[in-house]
């Protein structure tokens, strides 16, 4: 099944998408979209929830996540077009919940960026609490997947000191979206093919096969260190094909540039790039 989240920033409404991809109100069902609420959506009478006309806003698909956790260098060929070496254990780093984003909400870029880049990955919604679980139980946890754009400025994430999240954490770097997506409807997490092009160019083509870690060892490893809680969402890492990566000379994002992304069964995004503004604190998150 796959729900969303419509409407206004700061006002979205519960919504499900049916088998003709329209959305249906959820509100008279359940108040908002969350971890728990998500059983009795699940149970509802598509066929008879009114619906939803034109084309609105999709917010993040899920209320209430409580941290989000990324996993870098997932991919042995982004690894090497980073000039990193491939981890031999994963690479985890936080996300802040002020980047949260609609999937098709402006990006936009902090003051000063330079070295703004993009990345396709595959998110991962959890739903039963995550403490030292085994990878043979950890996919049992898992509520659904959605799709990410774990937007960086590689400036300030390389070269502000060791510390990532300074050039992952910026406003707006997290779009999420369009659909949470069940967990049984997406099936085998490890054969989703996902891409992602700026300008109409493909700069990203991969599958989530060629994960070095994949989503169950990930859970796993990940709640040895951090408890995984039910809502918190993980972002498991992008394939190659990172603007940073590009030869001859890297290629960085600017204001009026656009990026649409996908991947298989989650949906896609399209976000236009634009320079930093103030921003009220109702447009975060």
């Amino acid at each position: 099944m796959k729900f969303c989240r419509f409407g206004q920033r700061g006002q979205e409404k519960p919504g499900i998408v049916d088998s003709e991809g329209k959305i249906r109100d959820l509100s008279a069902v359940v108040p908002e979209l969350t971890i728990e609420t998500l059983a009795a959506a699940k149970a509802a009478d598509v066929a008879s929830l009114p619906v939803v006309e034109g084309e609105p806003r999709y917010g993040v698909p899920v209320k209430g996540i409580g941290k989000i956790v990324a996993i870098g260098l997932n991919y042995e060929d982004h690894a090497i077009e980073s000039n990193l070496p491939i981890p031999t254990e994963p690479v985890m780093f936080m996300k802040a919940l002020s980047s949260l984003n609609g999937p098709n909400d402006e990006v936009m870029l902090p003051k000063g960026s330079t070295h703004g880049d993009w990345e396709v990955e595959l998110g991962v919604v959890i739903g039963e609490t995550c403490r030292y679980v085994s990878k043979e139980e950890a996919l049992s946890k898992v509520a659904g997947y959605v799709l990410v754009n774990d937007v960086s400025e590689r400036f300030n994430q390389k070269n502000r000191g060791t510390q990532w999240s300074k050039g992952k954490g910026h406003d707006t770097f997290c779009p999420v979206g369009p659909w949470l997506v069940t967990a049984d409807e997406i099936g085998d997490p490890q054969n989703l093919d996902m891409y992602l092009n700026v300008n109409g160019e493909r700069m990203q083509t991969g599958n989530t096969k060629t994960m070095i870690f994949d989503v169950a060892e990930l859970i796993s490893y990940v709640s040895e260190y951090v408890t995984l809680q039910p809502g918190d969402l993980m972002i498991t890492g992008t394939p190659p094909g990172v603007g940073e990566g590009k030869k001859p000379d890297a290629i960085y994002l600017k204001a009026g540039d656009s990026m649409e992304l996908g991947i298989e069964k989650l949906g896609v995004q399209t976000q236009q790039v634009v320079e930093w503004r103030q921003l009220g604190d109702e447009v975060l998150g």
